[in-house]
């Protein structure tokens, strides 16, 4: 089987518009199966989906996020494995064009251009990351590719441990960037998800991402490789100054949380890098990039496409 769909819903109203976006593809029925992980602690009101041989509903009876996706991606049988949440939807050749490009190629990680929508579905602007091969110092900085938008090689996902469940918030990040150390991502040049956007609605705890995100970065700092495969991708002067950046920033934390060692450790890695930059050092963009918080591309090439404000 090519892929599994795993949608944790908190019974919302929107699930049935997720459920039948993926029942409406035009991949092979046999290449596809759907979990929806009922976290919501009561009974799904009945939908004409629920009578679907696609479809298997499984309870997790409130065990949040990261415990119901993993608890579906344990029963799934697809060699990739797609999260959407209740609230997104696919649009109609997603999977058709994820299996197209995987039959030329194998990566960890396979997405396509998401289409963000406010909680009134009307069009935001577009996510064309251009990413490809070796990202992992792009998501260490803080790029985002969408779940919604993502296949995730299930061998690999299940060898990592799946979804962290004591991250809650950032979790689709922590993901991206412990897939990527060890594997390579692909784009197709095709938008395949709506996924809404706004702090309306969300299950989301905004107010703790930041300091979540940053315990669970500095976990993936300690893995071996993280140094050489980020520097790997630093191939321009401003991505050079970025990974000087995330280790000297980490330094700076390590030293507030009185983390002695381990803030030499990365002061050390991140004078490293400056010296391995080479002529890097010389331009402008290197020390921007180094002294200024990370922008995400992404979304500064979307709102500039569109012409909209930033997001709320």
């Amino acid at each position: 089987m090519f892929c599994s769909t795993i949608i944790p819903t908190i019974g919302r109203n929107l699930l049935t518009r997720a459920v039948e976006s993926v029942l409406s593809q035009t991949l092979d029925e046999d290449n596809y199966e759907i979990f929806v992980i009922n976290d919501s602690g009561t009974s799904l009101p009945n939908q004409d989906w629920h009578n679907s041989p696609k479809v298997r509903i499984i309870n997790t009876n409130r065990r949040e996020r990261s415990v119901a996706r993993n608890t579906g991606a344990a029963m799934a049988r697809g060699r990739y494995l797609h999260f959407l949440d209740d609230d997104d939807w696919l649009l109609p050749n997603a999977l058709k064009d994820f299996r197209d490009l995987s039959q030329n190629q194998s990566p960890a990680w396979i997405y396509g251009i998401t289409q963000l929508v406010d909680r009134e579905g009307n069009q935001l602007i577009q996510l064309h990351h251009g990413l490809n091969g070796n990202c992992f110092l792009q998501a260490m900085a803080g790029e985002w590719i969408p779940l919604q938008s993502s296949l995730i090689d299930a061998k690999l996902f299940h060898e990592l441990g799946g979804f962290n469940p004591l991250i809650t918030g950032p979790e689709d990040i922590d993901l991206l960037r412990r897939i990527t150390i060890y594997g390579e991502v692909a784009e197709i040049n095709s938008v395949v998800a709506c996924v809404e956007m706004g702090y309306q609605g969300s299950t989301t705890d905004y107010g703790h991402h930041p300091e979540v995100s940053r315990w669970a970065r500095e976990g993936i700092l300690d893995l071996p490789g993280s140094f050489p495969r980020m520097h790997t991708g630093a191939k321009s002067s401003f991505w050079s100054g970025k990974l000087a950046r995330i280790y000297l920033t980490s330094a700076i934390w390590n030293i507030r949380h009185k983390r002695l060692f381990k803030a030499l450790s990365r002061l050390f890695h991140g004078l490293w890098s400056m010296i391995l930059a080479g002529r890097f050092v010389l331009a402008g963009d290197f020390w921007g990039s180094l002294t200024k918080p990370y922008k995400s591309i992404t979304f500064e090439r979307g709102l500039r496409e569109s012409g909209k404000e930033p997001l709320a």
